[in-house]
């Protein structure tokens, strides 16, 4: 049968009023056309629905490739729009700055995820996607990401980006405080972890990788 992939995108454009974000277009790209290239069904979803903002810093030396897959993050669905959450094979959480302020308060996000990952289906969030997950909670109430090894940004590489005092919290420092153990490669290095059914990728260098993850265990 046809798998099917939930990706939900940030509609989140502003860092503050001079400072815009979005999502980074690789992170949604890259995976989009892997899972594409297994000819699995793929939605692509926002808290809001619609346009989902992208970063302009992910655009400087884009493929085309990647550039093409732009209109597709113009229409995207809103999440209250999906249904049958159990039907999916799987959630994936691209990052960029803006998952940190409209995914980590979403209620129902929360609930997709926790469901997927209790049935044994993979959820598998990207960079700064993880901000997704801090507030994910099981049915006995415990957090999803306690105890899990995990790989998301750093706080060395948001110190790096600059963006640091735009960020609400920032998602190392946060992941450690949920009782996460991170396991942090050095900045901008492909970095993915795989704990049962959770798999995180620190950065846009990991977001391939994660997707081939994710393949192998949808695969296997």
């Amino acid at each position: 049968m046809t798998k099917k992939i939930l990706m939900v995108l940030t509609n989140a454009e502003k860092l503050s009023e001079d400072e815009r974000t979005g999502m980074w277009l690789s992170e949604f790209g890259e995976p989009y056309a892997a899972f594409r290239n297994k000819n699995y069904k793929i939605t692509i979803a926002s808290p809001l629905g619609g346009k989902a903002p992208i970063d302009h810093r992910s655009l400087e030396g884009t493929s085309q490739d990647m550039l093409d897959l732009i209109p597709l993050t113009e229409i995207t669905v809103k999440l209250e729009q999906v249904k049958d959450i159990a039907d999916y094979d799987a959630i994936f959480l691209p990052g960029g700055h803006g998952t940190m302020f409209d995914l980590p308060g979403n209620k129902l996000l929360q609930s997709m995820i926790s469901t997927l990952y209790e049935a044994g289906k993979p959820v598998v969030a990207v960079c700064h996607g993880p901000a997704g997950l801090v507030e994910v909670k099981l049915s006995d109430g415990s957090s999803l990401i306690s105890g899990k090894k995990v790989a998301v940004f750093t706080d060395e590489e948001e110190s790096e980006t600059g963006l640091a005092k735009y960020m609400p919290f920032l998602l190392e420092s946060r992941f450690r405080e949920l009782g996460a153990s991170v396991i942090a490669a050095p900045n901008w290095t492909d970095n993915v972890q795989v704990d049962g059914n959770l798999i995180t990728g620190q950065n846009p260098q990991s977001a391939e990788s994660a997707a081939k993850a994710l393949i192998e265990m949808l695969e296997g």
